[in-house]
């Protein structure tokens, strides 16, 4: 069976795909190379749960996202107190290259722009540019569930493009808030968001942010839940650099954007999402990736104001060995819905009968509604005999066949 979700994300694509406003970034040789008709979308929920779509498969240097783990790793080798001390974590209102400081302390308004990440970056524990370089992709590896590398030529072409990162390194390092010398941090963070990753392994990396620094599949914790909260809220107000605003109000998903067309969003406690395209807005931002991150966000109830009364496990039992009942339970929403889905997908035997038992639900939105009569239809395509005990009326009893 196809999952639903998967058929979904395709649409998604198909609709916004004539959406061709914006342009490629200029500045870095390797990204102004890009194929303006790359477009992809993944989604990885906290149940270790992946669905992809597009060219999810192509691999993209990493670039501003990266500012968000930096941030993760430097407030663990420091402590927020000390980080705090080297960057705000206020709202710039200005673009992600502007000289953002505080007029009294020198420090940058806030992690997430170039001047931010270039001072959290020389907080980082590590004797050289290379040493810390490798503990940010380290940690990005870690986290993708696979050993990701450094672009040599997205490396260079930034090294050779980075002469206002040098003249916001030297002026950080004049008000005495660098920690390394400027032309070596200029030379670490080039490293950094040259890291090549894809659709997918975005998605994934959120997905452990979304699931409170614990990997899902391996139930390692990857990043401090405490630290992970801190840099999520940041995210919330300043990932998309002078459009967080209305982004926030829009999709209302914690997120970070990069120049080569990407933006990554963080659910807590649902999913992790990412979109590549590589147009950009007058912010910075993909074009076909804020307009998809705006889809999935109505669609499917993303947004982080709407919250369900209750966070309870969406499966109570699963039993039977003629015919399987999968009793569910509390309120349903998207992430309760999907992991009903994924547990149907696990592969139960061709005629076998199911029931989806509804009688300990208490409430259930439209999304996971139209989730499980989806699953529903294509089991039943699959030779399956369902039926949906219903009593509270929550959702129509689809006829059977």
């Amino acid at each position: 069976m196809q999952s639903p979700i998967t058929r979904y994300l395709e649409s998604v694509l198909d609709d916004c795909r004539h959406l061709d406003g914006g342009a490629i970034a200029e500045g870095n040789a390797e990204l102004e190379r890009a194929d303006p008709e790359t477009f992809a979308v993944a989604l990885a929920t906290v149940g270790g749960s992946v669905y992809a779509a597009g060219d999810c498969n192509t691999g993209f240097s990493i670039q501003s996202i990266s500012k968000a783990l930096a941030y993760a790793l430097a407030v663990e080798d420091n402590g927020l107190e000390r980080m705090l001390e080297a960057t705000d974590v206020e709202p710039s209102g200005d673009s992600f290259n502007e000289i953002s400081l505080e007029r009294a302390t020198g420090r940058p308004r806030n992690p997430l722009i170039n001047a931010g990440a270039l001072a959290v970056h020389s907080m980082i524990r590590g004797n050289s540019a290379q040493e810390r370089a490798d503990r940010i992709r380290d940690l990005h590896s870690r986290c993708a569930g696979r050993q990701l590398s450094t672009n040599t030529s997205v490396y260079e072409a930034e090294i050779e493009s980075d002469d206002r990162n040098t003249a916001i390194a030297y002026l950080l390092k004049s008000v005495g808030i660098l920690a390394a010398d400027p032309a070596e941090v200029v030379d670490g963070y080039a490293q950094q968001c040259s890291v090549d990753v894809n659709c997918v392994d975005l998605a994934t990396i959120a997905s452990v942010m979304a699931n409170g620094g614990v990997d899902p599949i391996t139930e390692e914790r990857l990043i401090d839940g405490a630290v992970n909260r801190h840099v999520l809220s940041v995210m919330s107000t300043c990932g998309m650099y002078d459009g967080s605003g209305s982004w926030v109000a829009a999709v209302g998903i914690p997120a970070k954007s990069g120049v080569a067309g990407a933006i990554v969003g963080v659910l807590p406690g649902q999913v992790g999402l990412a979109v590549l395209s590589p147009k950009l807005n007058e912010h910075g931002n993909s074009v076909r990736g804020v307009a998809v991150f705006e889809r999935l966000s109505r669609d499917l109830e993303l947004h982080m104001m709407h919250v369900a009364p209750s966070g309870t496990s969406a499966i109570r039992e699963v039993t039977g060995e003629d015919a399987t009942i999968v009793q569910l339970q509390g309120d349903l929403r998207f992430a309760g819905a999907e992991s009903v889905l994924a547990t149907l997908a696990e592969g139960i035997d061709a005629h076998h009968r199911i029931t989806l038992d509804l009688n300990h639900v208490r409430a259930m939105d439209d999304v996971a509604r139209r989730l499980l009569e989806d699953a529903a239809a294509g089991l039943r395509e699959d030779g399956h005999d369902v039926d949906i005990d219903d009593p509270h009326g929550l959702m129509a009893v689809l006829e059977l066949d």
